[in-house]
């Protein structure tokens, strides 16, 4: 009986040793691994980060150490390139695509003043950007000669204009007004004309009528 209670106790004894024996800790077991993971990545030319080794193969894993065998690994699929992970852009996209449409920039959204976000210097930068661009192309076209160019250039700058519409009527309008004095000069001078050559008609019948008197 002595003898059983004696062998009894030395497998509880061995029961326990085996339960308090130190597990081979997962950090530990891939500090082991590093070898492989290097020759991997050298292997498939990307980081340490992107290698994917098989938990479960891993005993046959740690005893590859030479490229040759980690490639036979790879093709076997116990080693993995992982894929690059995406950072989508597709939710950026589609709200900047609604925020032009003008959705997103209520009250509620505007972090700075109205001067902040869009300065009315920079609008007005815009505005005569578009006016002497305008003109500088009338010039070139020969729709207006360099005086007419001046004139309306030195307005724009006076703030006459708020937009190329409202200049391209004041050209108009001015090329009309020019073309309406020159038309009424005309008519004025060939009036004149006229008047001399009755005049002068008069004078002639005058001194043809003294001459036969």
């Amino acid at each position: 009986a002595q003898a059983i209670l004696a062998q009894g106790s030395v497998f509880v004894f061995c029961i326990r040793c085996v339960a308090n024996a130190p597990l081979v800790q997962p950090h530990r077991q891939l500090e082991a691994m590093k070898l492989q993971k290097r020759l991997a990545a050298e292997i498939k030319k990307c980081g340490r980060g992107r290698i994917w080794l098989d938990p479960n193969e891993s005993n046959e894993i740690s005893m590859a150490n030479s490229r040759f065998n980690i490639r036979k690994l790879i093709k076997d699929g116990l080693i993995i390139r992982k894929a690059v992970k995406m950072h989508s852009r597709s939710r950026v996209r589609k709200n900047l695509e609604a925020k032009r449409k003008g959705r997103h920039t209520g009250i509620g959204k505007r972090r700075g003043t109205k001067e902040a976000r869009l300065p009315s210097k920079v609008i007005w930068m815009r505005r005569q950007r578009v006016l002497r661009r305008l003109l500088r192309k009338y010039r070139q076209q020969k729709k207006i000669d360099k005086h007419l160019y001046h004139f309306f250039y030195r307005h724009a700058k006076g703030n006459m204009y708020k937009n190329k519409r409202v200049l391209v009527e004041a050209i108009h309008k001015m090329k009309a007004e020019q073309v309406k004095a020159k038309t009424l000069l005309e008519q004025s001078e060939a009036r004149q004309e006229k008047a001399k050559l009755q005049k002068k008609k008069r004078l002639q019948k005058k001194e043809d009528v003294l001459k036969a008197g």
